[in-house]
C-alpha cells in the first residue's frame, strides 16, 4: 500500500520500535495521518538511536526522544515512597508511576507540534491504555485519542495476532528485530521491569530463569551482605553510601540515588515478586515484577518511620492515604483532584522523618541493620528501657488499664448473662 490518502492531521503515536507500534506507525500513514514518534527515556536498557532510525525508515514525519528520569523519580517515585505505596500489598507500582510522567510528556509533543490526536499501542484489555487516556484528558481536554487495539478495522486486520503483524511488516517493507521473541511481553523503566502475558497467563507456570532481565538469581548471587546507608529528608531519600570495588561512594541527586539503590538490587538479587492482580477493568492478571532499588529505599523508609513518625499520624496515613494514593497510581487517577488532596496529606505526614538507616542485602533478601534519627524526640531510650524506670511511674499504668477495661468488663456481664461465657 502506497501513502496515497489524503492527510487527515498530525498525531503524536507514543513508539517503542517493537513490532507493533512501528505496525501502527506504519496504518496511522496508511489511514491518512502525519505521524510524530514519541518516545520516552524513563531509564529503560533501550537502543533509542535504533528506534529513531526505524520510526524513520517506516515513514514518521519527525522522532522526540525525551529524557523524564529526573521528573519521573523526584515527582513521582518519591512521594510513593514518603507514603509507602503499594496495590494489593506487594505491587510497588513500577508501571503505574511512570504513566503520567510519560503521558503529560507526551502532550508537550503534540501540543508543540501542533498535533490534533496522540495515539498508543495499549491493548483493550488492559489497564495501560486507562492510565494513558485519562492522563490526555486531564492535560489537553478534549484531545483526540486514537487506540488502534480498540479500532474494528485495525482489529480485523490484525486479528491473527503477531503473525498478522509479521504479514503487515513483510508487506510494508517494515524492518522486523531478527532475535527469537520472548513468550511473554516486558515493560521496563527505572524503578523496575514488569512481565505478563504469553506463558505466563498459565498462574502455575513456574517463571523461566532466563526470562528475568534486572536481577541476578538469587541463589547465585554473593555470598557476602552488602551493606549500604539511606539517608531521608522529610521521607525523601537524599542520600546513599555503599562500596563499590573497594571505594567508598556517595549519591545525593535524584537519579542517581534509586540507580545505586538499583545496582546494589540487582546483583543480590532482591526485588523479584509474582502475583495475581486485580485490574482496574476488572480482569484478573497474572504478573511479575523486578523492582531492586525501589523495594530497598520503600522497606528502609518504612523502617524509619517507626522511629520517628507520630502513632496517630501514622495509622491515620496507613489507614487511609497509602491506600487510596495506591489505588490513584495504579487506576490512572494522577491527575486528579484526588491526587493533589492526598499528596498535600503525604507532605504534611512526613515532616519528622528525617534520619538515616543502615541497610543490607544478600540473596534475595533486605534487612535493616540500624536506624538514627538524632533530631526526633519521640524516641527515648531512656523512657523505653525496662532496666531504668527513669520519670515513668509504672503505678500510672494501673488506672490507664482500669479506664481502658471499663466497657470490656461490661462485655464480659453482657455476654455471660446471654449465656455465651467467655471461658
Amino acid at each position: 500500500m502506497t501513502d496515497s490518502a489524503p492527510k487527515k492531521g498530525r498525531v503524536c503515536l507514543a513508539y517503542s520500535g517493537g513490532l507493533d507500534t512501528s505496525c501502527i506507525l506504519k496504518w496511522l500513514i496508511n489511514q491518512g495521518y502525519e505521524v510524530i514518534c514519541f518516545l520516552a527515556d524513563c531509564g529503560q536498557e533501550e537502543d533509542f538511536k535504533a528506534a529513531e532510525q526505524k520510526a524513520m525508515k517506516v515513514g514518521a514525519k519527525k522522532v522526540y526522544i525525551e529524557d523524564i528520569k529526573k521528573e519521573f523519580v523526584e515527582e513521582f517515585c518519591w512521594p510513593a515512597i514518603q507514603c509507602n505505596a503499594n496495590y494489593e500489598t506487594l505491587y510497588l507500582l513500577g508501571t503505574s508511576l511512570a504513566r503520567p510522567p510519560i503521558a503529560r510528556a507526551q502532550i508537550r509533543v503534540a501540543q508543540k507540534e501542533g498535533c490534533f490526536a496522540v495515539s498508543h499501542g495499549c491493548t483493550g484489555k488492559g489497564n495501560d491504555q486507562v492510565r494513558f487516556e485519562l492522563a490526555f484528558q486531564a492535560l489537553q481536554p478534549g484531545i483526540k485519542i486514537i487506540a488502534p487495539w480498540r479500532d474494528s478495522a485495525f482489529l480485523k486486520k490484525f486479528a491473527g495476532g503477531r503473525n498478522s503483524l509479521l504479514e503487515y511488516a513483510s508487506q510494508q517493507g517494515i524492518p522486523v528485530t531478527s532475535t527469537k521473541s520472548k513468550p511473554w511481553s516486558m515493560d521496563e523503566n527505572l524503578a523496575h521491569c514488569s512481565y505478563e502475558a504469553g506463558i505466563l497467563e498459565d498462574p502455575n507456570t513456574t517463571p523461566p530463569a532466563d526470562m528475568w532481565k534486572l536481577t541476578a538469581d538469587p541463589k547465585e548471587a554473593p555470598d557476602e551482605e552488602e551493606l549500604f546507608t539511606v539517608e531521608f529528608t522529610k521521607g525523601i531519600p537524599s542520600k546513599l553510601q555503599y562500596t563499590e570495588n573497594g571505594q567508598s561512594k556517595t549519591v545525593t541527586d535524584a537519579v542517581g540515588i534509586l540507580t545505586a539503590a538499583n545496582t546494589i538490587g540487582r546483583r543480590n538479587g532482591v526485588g523479584r515478586i509474582d502475583i495475581v492482580e486485580n485490574r482496574f477493568i476488572g480482569i484478573k492478571s497474572r504478573g511479575c515484577y523486578e523492582t531492586p532499588g525501589l523495594t530497598c529505599l520503600h522497606l528502609a523508609h518504612l523502617d524509619l518511620e517507626g522511629l520517628c513518625m507520630d502513632r496517630e499520624v501514622r495509622a491515620l496515613r496507613d489507614q487511609y492515604i497509602t491506600i487510596a494514593y495506591g489505588k490513584v497510581l495504579y487506576n490512572g487517577h494522577y491527575f486528579s483532584p484526588q491526587r493533589e488532596f492526598l499528596h498535600a496529606g503525604i507532605v504534611a505526614s512526613q515532616r519528622s522523618v528525617t534520619g538515616t538507616v543502615r541497610c543490607g542485602a544478600y540473596k534475595g533478601h533486605f534487612r535493616i541493620l540500624g536506624r538514627e534519627a538524632p533530631g526526633s524526640k519521640l524516641y527515648d531510650m531512656e523512657e523505653s528501657s525496662m532496666d531504668d524506670i527513669g520519670d515513668f511511674d509504672p503505678a500510672a499504668a494501673g488506672g490507664f488499664i482500669d479506664v481502658e477495661a471499663i466497657r470490656l468488663r461490661k462485655y464480659g456481664v453482657m455476654k455471660k448473662e446471654a449465656g455465651e461465657d467467655l471461658v
